[in-house]
């Protein structure tokens, strides 16, 4: 009979063989075997919840049960199931992400693992600072297998301020957002980001065998990631528990959401897809679909990208503006920044060619219940002079129909821009915060700087790479990076701001679209996000 020490000498004797010894690490629930990977050692798969299955589907986190064995942490788990395919991205920027991305995994319900690179041999209680990565996708696909922590590990060796990287998945869709009164009454409203929750738990009990400091941990995101960086930030009054210290926050706020009772629509219409419709219990029911049966009531029309984070009075006590507003934020130091052209990748395959197309895509996608005088106030603020929408200064270049980039540049004030000021205004006054903008690729046909372009630029890796690194360290973006960053106030809102060309890094000021984009923010406080069930 096989005992656990003679499975751990096996695995080690097998990466003696080959002449080098895998990193292990030891914990109270299993020994965990990884490997070298060039000057970092990562761990992959390590589950830090159960699997949310069976009874467990639409149910909180539970603690994984002790793993008495020896863990091969040497591949991604699985991802978790979404919607729908990728946002629309252009073949050139596919390309290029493609290059500094992985292949997602495979994906299945028993998904809620996180991954570990850490500097080669480092040793349990070496104390370093650890940035927790939180992947974005709008909330309804994605993965962190997709991301190469390595990447980011070597760059923080090379400048001598090593870190540990941690990457977590969460549940998507309908598994991880599923909003109505009888989900609210359960207490398992918005589960995707109790998981980022429970991940960050998992990381304060472990990460020191791993050499990280579990006092110096900083969340990291990037689109839905960051906003959820941000709703992890508002959750639980603003008490960070002791779980993170810093935030780095690309293309990402804390976005107005609906309550829950706005998911009731899309909760009926998935409980009669499922024939659950005379149960007793219709979400006890729905733990019992069998998978493949949900999975393929989940992506059938009108379900795609459709459920949402949203207001549930629990995680989520009120709409996060709301609680921005009145202090109930975690008082940590952040950086929050934007590409140029967010609003390009969200609406270059719309189609848009008319004023009037431009007033349906604000009230049915949007803006829902947004006044005819609202909209008005709107088009009055952003011309459909095309020389003045998004992509920016490209002038009559990158016109894919006439009121392209007019709704290009209200989509990126609206969902981004926006939001992002406001939460400077409302916080820098009180925590240290910085600010960015990346004008960066400017030359992408159609989407120029647009969402995700930042991402090119932090795991390529590139030089915002080093301002993250600096800021998991020091909880300041400064040091040894050439350019001075200053930190952004209400008195002074300054940019770093990131450039093609021979001038790559300067300081601008935070001052375009000032009328526009508060307009744009009180509204979408006043008509705030939903699914778009219909």
């Amino acid at each position: 009979m096989w005992t656990i020490a003679t499975l751990l000498s096996l695995v080690i004797s097998a990466a003696l063989c080959s002449g080098v010894a895998p990193p292990t690490v030891v914990l109270d629930n299993g020994t965990f075997i990884g490997e070298q990977n060039g000057t970092t050692d990562r761990f992959l798969g390590i589950p830090f919840a159960k699997p949310p299955t069976g009874s467990l589907r639409f149910s909180l986190p539970q603690l994984p049960d002790s793993y008495s064995g020896v863990y091969n942490a040497t591949a991604f788990g699985f991802s978790c199931p979404g919607v729908g395919s990728p946002a629309n991205v252009t073949n050139d920027l596919q390309a290029l992400l493609d290059d500094v991305m992985l292949p997602q995994t495979p994906i299945d319900e028993d998904c809620l693992t996180l991954n570990i690179w850490a500097p080669h041999g480092v040793k349990a209680g070496a104390d370093l600072p650890v940035v927790a990565w939180i992947y974005g996708g709008g909330f309804y696909y994605g993965g962190s297998s997709r991301f190469d922590g390595s990447k980011i590990v070597k760059r923080s060796i090379e400048l001598e301020e090593p870190i540990v990287y941690v990457s977590m998945n969460y549940r998507l869709a309908a598994l991880g957002f599923l909003a109505s009164q009888e989900v609210t009454d359960a207490g398992v409203a918005n589960l995707g980001l109790r998981d980022q929750r429970e991940a960050l738990r998992w990381i304060q009990k472990y990460i020191k065998a791993f050499g990280g400091d579990p006092k110096k941990v900083a969340m990291w995101g990037e689109s839905s990631g960051a906003n959820s960086v941000m709703f992890q930030m508002v959750t639980n009054g603003g008490d960070p528990e002791g779980l993170f210290r810093g935030a780095f926050i690309e293309s990402g706020a804390p976005l107005p959401l609906a309550n829950y009772t706005a998911g009731q629509a899309s909760y009926n219409a998935l409980v009669n897809a499922t024939n659950c419709t005379s149960a007793a219990d219709t979400l006890d029911c729905l733990r019992q679909v069998p998978f493949d049966a949900l999975f393929a009531a989940i992506n059938t029309p009108p379900w795609f990208e459709g459920p949402l984070p949203l207001v549930d009075g629990d995680f989520l006590a009120d709409s996060p503006p709301t609680l921005v507003r009145t202090g109930r934020i975690a008082k940590v130091p952040y950086v929050n920044g934007n590409c140029d052209d967010e609003g390009t990748e969200f609406v270059f395959a719309s189609n848009i060619e008319n004023v009037s197309e431009v007033i349906s895509s604000i009230n049915g996608s949007y803006l829902k219940g947004i006044t005819t005088s609202e909209v008005t106030q709107i088009l009055d603020l952003y011309s459909s002079n095309v020389t003045l929408g998004s992509p920016y200064g490209t002038g009559t270049n990158d016109v894919l129909t006439p009121e392209y980039k007019r709704m290009a540049s209200i989509v990126g004030d609206l969902d981004f821009h926006g939001p992002r000021r406001s939460l400077l205004e409302q916080t820098s006054h009180k925590q240290p915060a910085w600010a960015f903008l990346s004008k960066r690729y400017k030359s992408l046909p159609i989407i120029g700087a647009g969402h995700e372009t930042d991402i090119l630029n932090v795991y390529g890796p590139g030089d915002l790479t080093d301002f993250l690194v600096n800021f998991v360290n020091h909880l300041n973006p400064n040091n040894k990076t050439g350019v001075k960053w200053p930190q952004w106030t209400s008195e002074t809102p300054l940019l770093l701001t990131f450039w093609d060309g021979d001038v790559p890094l300067n300081i601008t000021e935070d001052n375009f679209r000032i009328k526009g984009m508060k307009l744009l923010t009180d509204l979408g406080q006043k008509y705030p996000l939903s699914p778009v069930f219909t």
